[in-house]
């Protein structure tokens, strides 16, 4: 039976850096602050003019050229992200059309910081079922336009950039070997952007008045219910797939704060030396962040062919998930 593997990978960010000390200008806070509690340094910043569909065009490309596959040649394209250029039509549509993959279905997905992984296990069944044999799955996110830069627990953490992956059909013993997505609603408020939509629309006056159009998150309970989740569904499906966590050679998890990648890594008994971390140079760039993180360590040499990749997310939702990849 056929099933995804990851063909190619490629990568978009804004020249633009933000750093801690800029950030030292804006609220109260200092680098020593935002460095141990969250492990940023700095982050990308997208400039006015700039567009997501064009970054995601371009991390696209990258992938695309990666993996010798042509645009015309895509059956989907699917991209992650909560900040889309506008809210209708799906960013997604787009890029297919930007990059000229005339046959490729199009469609936008909000998972949050999940939003890669819940792409890369519905990209996955639709090859399972025969439905696709090239799927472009982007992870997305300018944040930066909807953070609040007069709350320090929040502006600290967010950056924006694009990555991409290049699925495409095989049959051999590489690709995605197990994979899981979970929900809870009942955790909605504790990562939300209340304004823009059809509760509190733009239009109305108390939608800005009020900075609802802005994240909110509340930390505390966020870090304690990202670590357990995570950590239990990469236990599912490392059972699943029937390998333990001493055989992973990387676990490549979610950029949302250092300290809790670290108790992730901890917990499930993989060290720092087998954990790909870049959260110091971008920050939480939400569903862009493993998919970034994956083609900086694929085109650096880290991730080699035959290596086991376990991927886990939290994010709004709330929503969780885990994969495990052959490369």
């Amino acid at each position: 039976m056929f099933h995804a593997a990851i063909a190619g990978t490629g990568r978009a960010v804004p020249a633009k850096v933000l750093t801690n000390a800029d950030l030292e200008k804006l609220v109260e806070t200092s680098d020593e602050w935002i460095t141990t509690r969250t492990g940023v340094r700095e982050r990308h910043m997208a400039a006015d003019g700039e567009t997501l569909s064009d970054f995601c065009v371009a991390a696209g490309t990258a992938a695309l050229e990666n993996a010798g596959v042509a645009a015309k040649d895509l059956d989907a394209v699917l991209v992650a992200t909560v900040t889309p250029d506008q809210p209708i039509p799906a960013v997604a549509c787009l890029v297919q059309h930007k990059l000229g993959a005339k046959k490729a279905a199009a469609w936008d997905q909000n998972a949050g910081c999940s939003g890669w992984l819940y792409g890369l296990h519905i990209a996955d069944g639709l090859i399972q079922a025969g439905k696709a044999k090239n799927v472009l799955l982007v992870g997305a996110e300018f944040l930066t336009r909807y953070t609040d830069y007069t709350d320090r627990a929040t502006c600290v953490l967010f950056g924006d950039g694009v990555g991409a992956t290049l699925l495409r059909a095989t049959k051999s013993d590489r690709g995605v070997l197990a994979s899981t997505i979970r929900s809870d609603g009942e955790g909605a408020c504790f990562i939300q952007m209340p304004g823009g939509g059809s509760s509190y629309p733009p239009n109305r006056p108390e939608t800005l008045e009020q900075r609802l159009p802005f994240i909110k998150m509340m930390g505390g309970e966020t870090f304690k219910i990202a670590v357990r989740s995570m950590v239990d569904v990469c236990k599912d499906v490392l059972n699943e797939s029937g390998f333990e966590p001493g055989e992973v050679s990387w676990l490549l998890p979610h950029q949302a704060n250092d300290r809790i990648i670290q108790a992730v890594g901890e917990r499930l008994g993989i060290p720092r030396e087998r954990c790909i971390v870049n959260i110091e140079r971008y920050g939480n760039t939400s569903s862009a962040s493993i998919p970034i993180a994956l083609d900086e360590a694929a085109r650096d040499g880290r991730v080699k062919r035959g290596d086991l990749i376990l991927f886990t997310a939290f994010g709004a939702g709330l929503t969780w998930g885990a994969a495990l990849v052959r490369w």
